[in-house]
């Protein structure tokens, strides 16, 4: 299967992961949209998403020793295990991947991080979307103290919103951390999506948004 960018916006709306209306977000904006990735929540949907994490991350780790990939809880569990796996099965990459608990366990092995071994290595994270950054600069935190260090991300949405300043919260990690960061889809696909159908109300207000508060 070959990602589609226009299938994927189809599926979010057919799982109501994208919705439009009035959504108040944490920055005290008003949104014509909000994304959640939550519900992408069958095979299907997983299956489309998967392709589109291992598209992205089988250009950048075809050539790289030790390719691992990591999710943060809770979302990004079932994204990096999924990855992982279309990873060898569309690409030959096997690529090694982990997560954190929220709870550090305090029996058997202990600590907060399951699967891979991220010591020494140069790691690929999965998000869903980035709004403010902040979840990501806490995964950076974790993969230091695991002894890793953080290769570039790869988003499912580019909201490409100003974020504390002129720049969003994905040109912001870029410049912090000197990495690259991957979206999938971004706000500019769904409208050229939306202006496809005609959905000429969601539209405007979208367009409006990203007139506003966009980079």
């Amino acid at each position: 299967m070959k990602f589609d960018k226009n299938e994927f916006i189809q599926l979010l709306l057919d799982y109501q992961v994208l919705k439009f209306g009035e959504f108040t977000l944490k920055s005290g904006r008003i949104s014509p949209y909000f994304f959640n990735a939550g519900l992408l929540s069958s095979g299907r949907a997983l299956d489309m998403l998967s392709h589109g994490y291992a598209e992205v991350l089988a250009g950048v780790l075809a050539n790289t020793p030790n390719p691992t990939i990591f999710g943060a809880a809770y979302k990004g569990i079932p994204f990096v295990a999924t990855t992982a796996q279309t990873l060898w099965q569309a690409h030959g990459i096997d690529a090694s991947w982990g997560y954190n608990r929220k709870e550090a366990k305090t029996h058997g092995e202990g600590g907060n991080l399951v699967g891979a071994d991220l010591a020494g290595k140069s790691v690929w994270v999965i998000d869903d979307v980035m709004t403010a950054g902040t979840a990501v600069r806490e995964v950076v935190g974790i993969l230091q103290n695991a002894g890793a260090s953080l290769a570039g991300i790869v988003i499912a949405l580019d909201r490409k919103e100003k974020g504390q300043d002129e720049r969003s919260a994905v040109q912001q990690i870029q410049d912090d951390f000197g990495v690259p960061v991957h979206g999938l889809v971004s706000i500019d696909d769904i409208i050229e999506f939306l202006k496809a159908k005609g959905e000429t109300e969601h539209l405007a207000k979208m367009q409006a948004y990203r007139e506003q508060y966009g980079v």
